[in-house]
């Protein structure tokens, strides 16, 4: 079977140190987190994963929660979801050499993310952050407030 995020042979193991393995949320799948709102799933979630991916999604997270107010979480497709007022807005989550923080309704923003996802919506839009070196907090600050402007992105919350 090929991999959607790897576009590899789902069969072919990664070269990986012996003494480390991926969590399933690494290696292209869904996460095994369980789907839950709230804050402390979302936490335990970012905990989970190995560094550097975990001080990449620490620090998108913070920013996330420094940028909006009334910021909710959720965790949904073993992933990390992020919303203000009836719906969820953004995502982000662990992959084998990134996190991908994507934008639902991202075609929209200004300028367009340049990464066009996977299987999550002909709109969605986003980057893929392999340091905390490539977390630019300006751009994707704007990105937040872009998005969240819009009421409703994502549907309700449930």
């Amino acid at each position: 079977m090929i991999s959607r995020e790897s576009g590899k042979n789902e069969t072919q193991t990664p070269a990986t140190p012996a003494a480390f393995t991926l969590p399933e949320a690494m290696t292209g799948r869904a996460s095994p987190a369980k789907a839950a709102v709230g804050d402390k799933p979302v936490f335990a979630y970012i905990a989970s994963l190995p560094q550097p991916q975990r001080g990449v999604a620490e620090a998108v997270d913070a920013l996330a929660a420094k940028t909006l107010s009334n910021l909710q979480r959720s965790v949904k497709w073993g992933m990390a979801y992020y919303g203000v007022g009836d719906g969820w807005c953004f995502s982000s989550g662990g992959f084998a050499r990134h996190v991908k923080l994507m934008f639902i309704n991202g075609a929209a923003l200004q300028p367009v993310p340049p990464v066009t996802p996977v299987g999550m919506g002909k709109s969605t839009r986003g980057v893929e952050l392999e340091t905390l070196d490539d977390v630019d907090e300006r751009q994707l600050a704007d990105w937040m407030k872009q998005v969240t402007s819009v009421p409703g992105v994502g549907g309700k919350k449930r």
